[in-house]
């Protein structure tokens, strides 16, 4: 047993078992005959600096890891970086550098931020994406995809800012501008590289329910994204054919409307509304018109509703005829790029149908109230049932599902379409014309076509010498790089300059860490090994696209023969964690505009401004952001109270789940419990007292610890692990058992406390006398004969009220119950030497005295 420190010296302990760590290689993961764990935080964007926010989700990953290794697994935990992108190149512009040594300087910023925590991450594994080993790999699963079909090139209409000239993702447009340059995004026609996720939607779409220990939010959102639907697909003839069209096709998810179709819509980028337009000098000024408007869903959706009458008509099978318009509203990459509207049924249609005084007819109604909202369209859920009107099919009350499957069957027995089954999900478009990111390994031959570069020749580099005072891609402009000779012919020819969507390049990460410093994108071996990722972590942001696109590389790399068929749902178990918030402190300036003060240039006490004395609007548990001033910099709190009081804190006081309000208070608070816990180490360490009766009863306090505490590991309740780890701290320093069980348990707590509190823990098994790290110790395991609880307390109500408690043995007989209540002293003084009028015992729950 070692010297016990006179006082809880944070700075001097964490260091010291850092470099123990390090020393010892102890996370360093190695194949072995140990049953594996990977756990995996969703690595981070090399912004410049970590914010408490990712203390939260890398710690939850350490206390998993922690404990895993703990409990005789072989843990991988690795850390890498998400490097490309356009907020390098945004800072380049800015600042006239370059974006590789703004990426490769924040990288450094952040790693050494990271180390303090003391996280129990490999880092002999560590790469960031814009590592050229990286992305050559990446280049080569490319080369590899692109033989098997699974990426290909196609026209897109994609989202175009005329300013930057790039095109966005649909997250870049913001109220149909461009995120950076302000510009007015239009919708643009270009040939894109694009891969081919559709073909593995039915696939995606029922692999979501084997995934169990994934949270349902997350399969619902997945469910949704994919969104299968079975509709009919069907052909309205053209009243008279038009520039070699006879007919229009359409599929609709809600064939059982057809009786209320109003107008057909085309989408500017149809064929006939092309054709139409290469006459019509007012269609295609509105077809420009309306390109300058984002592409996605949720921006036709807000968008005002426009359109153009081309005059001419198709024929109803229900009779009639239908006027076409061409809209602003219709996809061309849905579906056919034309609808039937029905505005009775569908909010945009009606809006579009009042707007240019189309009609509007009922197809069915509430069957507890006929009459319709007036300006407001019917929709309700297709499993509600309905009250049809004259519906082709003839259902009468039904479902809208039932009427939808009806009609399918209606429209098939007489030749005027077939059911088909069709997905949302589309094809994920990856060409971005930008430079920093993955160059995409083909080359244009005048003579060849499109030839994919040979792999011996991968990594196809960046080159460094580029400039950004022009708008555009630098690699566009860059002959020596651009110009090369053709792979196949030895003809001159030109790289692609398009690079790959960063989504690409966070879709397979997991698998390169399996063997980082392989010649092939992954080892089969190490692959085989490692993979699934038993625990993923991260952000319910990334609940959709980005889990979506890495169970596709998942199941790509399993056909390209890089990963497993074991593989092919990559994350075995997914947690999403709440956000880490803080105060928002304000002040308005003279025109009513909100100024941002920094938590240490406010007194909260006095609520004012401390160099101004003006006077703080207090906005709490707001996201954290730079501009508004409210983040917490974690190299402060460790340089003031040490890595383990934020760890603490961020793990204490929330469910992992929900968000979590950071406050000085609160990792004050903090501090002073781990101060606490280590000064009782230091006493019990240097007390000497002889084995009693109290022995047993800590026995039993530390058995149900261990138990406790485990479950909240175990079941994501880091929360409620920390709650137990507060009491049990409390029975042990209230306990007055002998000096060998008071060593003993802590010796347990110290363990119990080693993936919250790694340094603390490892300082007091040391004073303990423990042998090796307190992380190579196994985990303890609960006596269950401990777990047996042989006595009850049971609360003592007087007239309804609880007025004291009791703790007696469970098979007490009652008449032994009710004589030790009247001797309580709470009930002496309220009988003052009386009787009650009814005493009742309920075993093992509860006494209540009646007076």
């Amino acid at each position: 047993m070692t010297d016990a420190p006179t006082g809880y010296d944070t700075a001097n302990i964490e260091a010291k078992w850092q470099k123990a760590w390090d020393e010892a290689e102890l996370f360093r993961a190695e194949r072995s005959d140990a049953p594996k764990y990977y756990v995996l935080e969703m690595f981070p964007y090399p912004s410049g600096r970590i914010h408490i926010g990712h203390v939260r989700n890398y710690t939850m990953g350490d206390v998993i890891a922690r404990y895993k290794m703990a409990s005789g697994f072989n843990v991988l935990h690795p850390m890498g970086w998400d490097a490309f992108g356009m907020p390098a190149e945004n800072a380049a512009m800015a600042s006239g550098g370059h974006p590789k040594e703004w990426t490769y300087n924040n990288i450094d910023v952040m790693r050494g931020q990271m180390k303090p925590l003391g996280l129990s991450i490999d880092w002999s594994r560590e790469f960031a994406t814009c590592d050229p080993e990286y992305y050559g790999q990446q280049q080569a699963l490319f080369l590899d995809m692109l033989d098997k079909g699974l990426v290909y090139r196609k026209p897109a209409i994609v989202n175009w800012d005329p300013v930057d000239m790039t095109v966005l993702a649909n997250e870049q447009v913001i109220d149909g501008k461009g995120w950076r340059s302000g510009a007015e995004v239009e919708r643009k026609e270009l040939t894109q590289w694009a891969f081919a996720i559709s073909s593995m939607a039915e696939d995606l779409l029922d692999s979501l329910g084997d995934l169990k220990d994934w949270p349902e939010k997350v399969r619902l959102m997945q469910e949704n994204w994919i969104g299968k639907s079975r509709g009919l697909q069907m052909t309205f003839a053209l009243s008279q054919p038009a520039h070699g069209h006879d007919g229009i096709e359409i599929y609709t998810t809600r064939p059982d409307t057809l009786r209320g179709a109003s107008f057909i819509a085309l989408a500017p980028e149809h064929p006939l509304a092309k054709a139409l337009a290469s006459e019509n000098a007012d269609l295609a000024a509105f077809n420009a018109d309306v390109r300058k408007g984002g592409t996605t869903e949720e921006a036709l959706e807000k968008a005002e509703k426009r359109g153009f009458d081309t005059g001419l008509t198709v024929e109803n099978p229900l009779g009639g005829t239908l006027p076409i318009w061409v809209a602003n509203f219709v996809l061309m990459d849905y579906g056919t790029g034309a609808i039937f509207g029905c505005p009775a049924h569908d909010q945009r249609d009606l809006d579009f149908a009042r707007k240019y005084d189309l009609s509007v007819t009922d197809t069915f109604v509430a069957l507890n109230d006929g009459t319709p909202v007036a300006g407001t369209a019917f929709v309700p859920p297709k499993t509600e049932k309905v009250l049809w009107i004259d519906q082709p099919a003839g259902v009468e009350e039904a479902t809208g599902q039932e009427a939808i499957d009806a009609t399918i069957d209606w429209a098939e027995a007489r030749g005027l379409g077939t059911g088909k089954t069709q997905y949302r999900l589309r094809d994920w478009g990856l060409s971005r014309q930008r430079y920093w990111g993955c160059p995409i390994p083909v080359v244009h031959c005048d003579a060849c076509g499109v030839v994919p570069e040979k792999k011996e020749n991968l990594p196809v580099e960046l080159p460094d010498d580029v400039t950004f005072d022009v708008p555009g891609n630098p690699l566009d402009r860059h002959p020596t790089w651009r110009d090369v000779n053709c792979p196949s012919c030895g003809k001159p020819a030109r790289r692609e300059t398009d690079t790959m969507d960063t989504f690409v390049d966070s879709s397979w990460y997991y698998a390169r860490f399996t063997a980082p410093h392989a010649q092939t994108p992954t080892n089969m071996d190490d692959a085989t090994y490692w993979m699934n990722v038993d625990q993923y972590i991260g952000g319910v942001e990334h609940a959709i696209l980005h889990l979506l696109y890495s169970r596709f590389f998942a199941r790509a790399m399993n056909e390209t023969g890089h990963l497993p068929a074991s593989a092919r749902e990559p994350f075995n178990a997914l947690f999403t964690q709440g956000m880490v918030t803080h105060a928002i402190f304000q002040t308005r300036d003279d025109k009513g505009r909100a100024v941002y003060h920094l938590p240490e240039d406010v007194d909260l006490d006095t609520r004012t401004v401390k160099a101004t004395g003006e006077t703080i609007e207090i906005i709490p548990s707001a996201k954290m952001s730079k501009s508004k001033k409210n983040v917490v910099d974690p190299q402060d709190i460790i340089a003031s109270y040490g890595a383990d009081t934020a760890r603490w804190f961020v793990l204490s006081d929330s469910p992992p789940e929900r968000d979590v309000e950071w406050t000085a208070s609160g990792a004050e608070a903090t501090h002073k419990h781990l101060r606490r816990v280590h000064r009782l180490a230091t006493d019990v360490a240097r007390a000497d007292r002889p084995a009693n009766a109290a022995d047993a009863d800590l026995a039993k306090a530390t058995a149900r610890a261990i138990q406790e505490v485990t479950d909240g590991i175990e079941g994501f309740a880091f929360n409620k692990s920390v709650a137990k780890l507060y009491e049990f701290t409390n029975t042990l320093h209230k306990s007055d058992a002998g000096a060998e069980a008071r060593r003993g348990a802590i010796k347990v707590l110290a363990q119990l406390m080693s993936p919250m509190t790694p340094h603390l823990a490892e300082e007091i098994w040391s004073m303990m006398g423990g042998e090796g790290f307190v992380l190579s110790a196994p985990w303890p395991v609960a006596d269950p004969a401990l777990l047996v609880d042989d006595s009850v307390t049971l609360p003592i109500q007087i007239n309804g009220k609880k007025r004291s408690e009791i703790v007696v043995p469970k098979d007490m007989p009652k008449a032994e119950i009710e004589a030790l209540v009247l001797q309580d002293e709470a009930v002496q003084r309220i009988l003052e030497g009386g009787q009650p009028k009814k005493l009742i015992v309920v075993p093992g729950r509860i006494v209540n005295v009646v007076v």
